[in-house]
């Protein structure tokens, strides 16, 4: 009796500790499945999330005629996510990113495109420069439902929900800057010359109706391939034709040539006959043109290095300690920089990474700390933003000349200049 009693308690026991290590178990299950349950609530569409990365894409020309412009693009964004990472990162994750070159290459974006969201699964693309390499993904990104923070000033007349617009569309840039050159120097004739692409052709078609509509006309405009180097025969008929206004979308390395070559010309820029106004020419194509060569043009933007607030003095001092005291921040450089800041606050909306959450969180968006000063996201996802004209200056930079009291509210679509 005494050793059955003894027996029962051995099988007892062992019973109980099989009910213990099973408890404990799918304790540890329960556990991993309430961790992997609150993953899965900010990320249910199989991007690269994990619980302590976030995987994003960045795309620009590194090589090639574009390089030049968008190299600066690069810097922005990798310094936003090194500053977001060292913040504590986008909902408790540090941001990882893959870069890619679309090396100057429409069909190159667009197959880098595709990788990114296909095969890297990331959870936001910052990239593009052109508006040719911009349409050139624009299908993927839709396809694939991926999203495209684009940072480049552009010719309008698109709207996308699988993409962000952190520059200025043409009411904001083009159609601003021309009132403002025919208002302030009185300016009746205009010369158009552009590269040979969608953005120059298109915004030189706006702006050709635009002084029309003023009563005032276009005596000339020419287009050139990117990368050309030649202008003297344009040059030529610019002195021939004697503009008002050279209104010049040259864009990337073609933009040396031009410049120099104008100088070269006689045709000098601070004497303003004729003036020249540029919506292409940021600080960082000014770098390679020499100041000495673009001395006395406008240009029609919304940022310049030289703005003068406290935010602007944040980002331009941890540019420079980031890439040196000799680099210079443009225009398309600073709204590069806004895009991952302006998906962190769209993610931690959202709480989500998903794509179709981040885009519904996205409308409204405010960033007091823009450089610019203040942007807000429109919700045809495009920014608020001011129009400022910069004056350059022998050492690189623009001098604020003018800019609008209150925030232009972008208009993709204008009326009559579809």
């Amino acid at each position: 009796m005494t050793m059955q009693l003894k027996v029962n308690q051995r099988r007892l026991a062992f019973v109980h500790k099989l009910s213990r290590r099973w408890l404990a178990k799918a304790g540890l299950a329960v556990c991993a499945g309430w961790i992997l349950g609150a993953s899965a609530e900010v990320n249910t569409t199989g991007l690269a999330v994990t619980d302590k990365e976030v995987t994003v894409g960045i795309l620009h020309s590194v090589t090639g005629t574009m390089a030049i412009s968008e190299t600066g693009s690069v810097q922005a964004e990798k310094l936003a996510i090194k500053q977001i990472n060292a913040a504590g990162g986008v909902l408790g994750r540090q941001i990882k990113f893959i870069q890619e070159d679309g090396a100057s290459d429409w069909p190159t974006f667009a197959e880098k495109s595709k990788k990114l969201l296909v095969n890297d699964k990331v959870a936001a693309v910052f990239g593009c420069w052109t508006s040719a390499s911009r349409k050139a993904v624009l299908p993927i990104f839709e396809q694939y439902n991926g999203m495209l923070y684009y940072p480049t000033f552009y010719e309008g007349l698109e709207q996308s929900p699988n993409v962000i617009y952190t520059g200025q569309e043409a009411t904001q840039q083009i159609l601003a800057g021309i009132d403002w050159v025919v208002k302030e120097k009185g300016a009746k004739t205009f010369y158009l010359l552009g590269s040979d692409y969608i953005w120059p052709r298109t915004s030189n078609k706006i702006a050709r109706k635009h002084i029309e509509k003023l009563g005032l006309k276009v005596v000339g405009e020419e287009y050139y391939p990117l990368g050309h180097t030649q202008f003297n025969s344009v040059i030529n008929k610019i002195k021939l034709t004697k503009p008002d206004v050279i209104y010049a979308i040259v864009v990337g390395g073609s933009n040396v040539a031009f410049y120099k070559q104008l100088k070269a010309a006689g045709i000098s820029l601070p004497k303003e006959k004729p003036l020249l106004l540029t919506i292409s020419v940021t600080e960082d194509e000014i770098l390679g043109i020499g100041g000495e060569n673009m001395e006395g043009a406008y240009a029609a933007m919304k940022y310049f290095q030289s703005l003068d607030n406290p935010n602007n003095k944040a980002f331009v001092e941890a540019f420079k300690a980031e890439y040196g005291n000799n680099i210079v921040i443009g225009d398309v450089t600073q709204a590069a920089y806004l895009g991952p800041w302006l998906w962190k606050a769209a993610v931690e909306k959202a709480g989500s990474f998903d794509i179709d959450k981040v885009r519904a969180a996205s409308p409204d968006i405010e960033l007091t700390t823009a450089p610019e000063g203040y942007v807000k996201i429109h919700p045809n996802h495009h920014l608020w933003s001011k129009t400022r004209i910069g004056h350059a200056l022998k050492d690189g930079q623009y001098k604020v000349v003018h800019e609008t009291a209150e925030l232009m509210e972008p208009d993709p679509f204008p009326k009559g200049y579809q």
